[in-house]
Parts: structure tokens; C-alpha cells; sequence
């Protein structure tokens, strides 16, 4: 399987993704799906220039990456696919798209409505049905910051 790791971070690509998760497991390629950034040039821009210079960034719909989550994994690059939100990782997950998947969550901050789970992961009321919505379409969730870090289970996380 060419993705690597399915992840949920606000901060799409910055200093963990590219400097902790890169070099552990040898990312070529991220794939980053948010419907806004997926038209904004400019930004895309911004994100790539915290890759390092042997990697290289698409910026997807979700609609898009759906539609080549097959073509990801066939791909020879190893791949990370980050979203911004839980509510387009589950349009990733439709129709069984990610069943038997492992999706990261890394960095769900805080916000009005939200409560801490981990210092990392604030969740509010969406963002709770949504990952029992993963879960049910049988992707394992856990939250994890770094790779060296203990892996927290979706049970723990919601109580």
C-alpha cells in the first residue's frame, strides 16, 4: 500500500507531518484534501514550501481524492493524505472508501464547543459523530502526535 498515513490535522503540512512522520516513514508525496485549498494557488504555494526537496504536494477536493483513493494506493510514492477536518475525512471514508484504514488524529485545536481529549485533540459534538461515523465504516482512529509517541484508541478518546 502506497498511503502511508491517513491523517486529521488543522495544520495540514507543517513541522510534525514533514520533520516527525516524514523521515519515519519515508514520505515522497502528500496529498492534502480540503475543497477550499484545492482552488487557491497561492496557499498551496505557502504549504509547499515546508517540503523538503524530495517531496512533492497535491491539494485535492474531496470529491477528487475520492475518486483516486485506488490510484493513491497503487502509486510507487509513499503518501500521506491529510485533511483539515473529520467531516472530509469521512467524505474519504464513503461507500466503504477507507474500511480496514488507520486514520491519525494529530491536531483537532481548541475552539468554542470543543473539549480536550488529549493536549492535541479538542472535539466537539460533529466532530464526535463523525468519528463514530469512521469507525462504523471500520477505519481504527487513534490520536497520535509523533510516531514515537503512545497511540491514544478512539474509546479512550471519547470516554
Amino acid at each position: 500500500m502506497s498511503v502511508v498515513l491517513y491523517r486529521i490535522d488543522e495544520r495540514l503540512i507543517h513541522g510534525q507531518v514533514v520533520m516527525g512522520w516524514g523521515p519515519e516513514l519515508e514520505v515522497e508525496h502528500y496529498v492534502v484534501v480540503d475543497d477550499e485549498l484545492a482552488t487557491t494557488e497561492w496557499e498551496q504555494d505557502l504549504y509547499r514550501l515546508g517540503l523538503p526537496d524530495t517531496a512533492t504536494a497535491d491539494f485535492l477536493t474531496v470529491q477528487e481524492a475520492r475518486a483516486r483513493l485506488s490510484e493513491l494506493d497503487a502509486a510507487s510514492q509513499r503518501t500521506v493524505v491529510l485533511t483539515r477536518t473529520v467531516a472530509a475525512m469521512n467524505g474519504l471514508a464513503e461507500r466503504s472508501g477507507l474500511r480496514g484504514r488507520e486514520v491519525n488524529l494529530g491536531g483537532l485545536h481548541h475552539a468554542a464547543g470543543r473539549t480536550e481529549r488529549v493536549p492535541y485533540v479538542y472535539l466537539g459534538p460533529a466532530e464526535v459523530e463523525g468519528l463514530q461515523a469512521l469507525a462504523a465504516e471500520g477505519v481504527e482512529i487513534s490520536a497520535r502526535d509523533l510516531p514515537g509517541s503512545r497511540a491514544v484508541t478512539l474509546e479512550a478518546l471519547l470516554g
